[in-house]
């Protein structure tokens, strides 16, 4: 059996980012190991793809020291593995795992980009993370940016131009379209949440799903809704997923909003985030940047529409005022109009929904994808003549 080395930085981009992808390639002749920092996700990891783990350090800081100590474990690994592939996802994952593959000999190294830290970083720091970015593209023999709009955002910037590749029609993992649908468990359930909210039938529930920070439009949404709530008074707004507190905060202003507003609900990170999106009317992220992003795919198959972001994955996704809204990034006036129109017109917000749902599921869907990938890793394989 061909062996493939998976690697992230932390094990949770696996776990939700990639979910079931390990077990599909395993299921399909494959030796399967992955590799991560620790973490108390590793168990259930495990669990979830039937594959075997190997904890590494990795950070998703700039920390030097312990990233070459690292690199040099990883290679030792990688020598004792000996496998035919290592792909690897996430900045920090992709640049120790290129280079501990070349290093070790492994032929074909692959390496998936989907967002870009250094999108919003500004002088020496972004100049550094987009020489890590270069770097880590140098080691790869191939490379897959999980969106179209974001292989030419990448080429422009001078970033592995011969080496890119888009698999299917993009995203990292594609969309289970048989999880992410209503059934009547989930309309009860998401009944239940309208209930203990407050919102009646006619009030409208919006919903955000992601970490709670600033490079996801956090602070402009909180603006822009509290612009709505004081014309729809009765309308809530629901914040899916943890604050962080570590990498790129709110500022205490927004945070002192966020906590006091009797409005904006904040209920941490759930692990079925389908009923809250089957209770929403629209899913709005105005994400400063992105890959392809999970989140606005899974609302769009529970009935949401969606305001998005007018960047890189976001506008590959959503047509502005075809099957959604686009919003200019980081502008609270852009995002309060478009949260207007769709307030102001149901029969446009719900047909908006109905076209993007039938879209994703043409061409999103997981099963699709995996087995982009699964001809992608035997194509690679042949052509090192590693198999027949």
């Amino acid at each position: 059996m061909p062996k493939i080395v998976r690697i992230t930085t932390i094990p949770v981009s696996m776990m939700v980012l990639l979910k079931g992808q390990m077990k599909f390639m395993q299921q399909n002749g494959f030796d399967i190991v992955m590799i991560s920092s620790d973490g108390k996700e590793v168990k259930q990891l495990i669990e979830q793809e039937s594959c075997p783990h190997i904890a590494i350090k990795l950070t998703r800081k700039i920390t030097p020291f312990t990233d070459l100590i690292s690199l040099f474990r990883l290679v030792k690994i990688l020598h004792s593995i000996k496998p035919d592939i290592v792909h690897s996802h996430t900045p920090k994952a992709g640049l120790i795992a290129m280079w501990a593959a070349k290093i070790a000999g492994v032929k074909i190294r692959l390496h998936t980009i989907a967002g870009l830290p250094w999108v919003e970083t500004k002088g020496i720091k972004r100049k550094m993370l987009i020489g890590v970015e270069k770097l880590t593209t140098m080691a790869a023999t191939s490379v897959f940016p999980n969106s179209y709009t974001q292989r030419d955002f990448l080429i422009s910037n001078g970033i592995a131009q011969n080496k890119m590749k888009v698999i299917g029609n993009g995203t990292s993992n594609g969309i289970n379209l048989n999880h992410f649908v209503r059934n009547t468990d989930i309309n009860a359930k998401a009944k239940n949440i309208r209930q203990q909210l407050g919102v009646d039938e006619n009030d409208w529930l919006w919903i955000f799903v992601g970490r709670i920070v600033k490079d996801k439009g956090i602070s402009e949404l909180i603006e822009a809704f509290d612009d709505i709530f004081k014309l729809f008074p009765r309308d809530k707004l629901l914040l899916v997923g943890e604050q962080e507190t570590d990498l790129d905060p709110l500022d205490q202003k927004h945070i002192d909003i966020l906590k006091n507003h009797s409005a904006m609900i904040s209920c941490g990170f759930q692990n079925d985030i389908r009923p809250y999106l089957a209770a929403s009317q629209v899913l709005v992220f105005p994400s400063y940047r992105e890959g392809f992003p999970n989140v606005p795919m899974q609302a769009g198959l529970m009935g949401c529409a969606l305001i998005l972001s007018d960047i890189n994955g976001c506008n590959e996704l959503v047509r502005h005022k075809e099957d959604g809204w686009l919003v200019t990034v980081k502008n609270k006036a852009s995002l309060f109009k478009a949260m207007l129109e769709a307030r102001n017109n149901r029969t446009l917000m719900q047909q908006f929904a109905n076209t993007i749902q039938a879209k994703i599921k043409e061409k999103y869907d997981q099963a699709n994808f995996w087995n982009s990938l699964l001809n992608e890793y035997h194509q690679q394989l042949n052509n090192k003549g590693k198999i027949n």
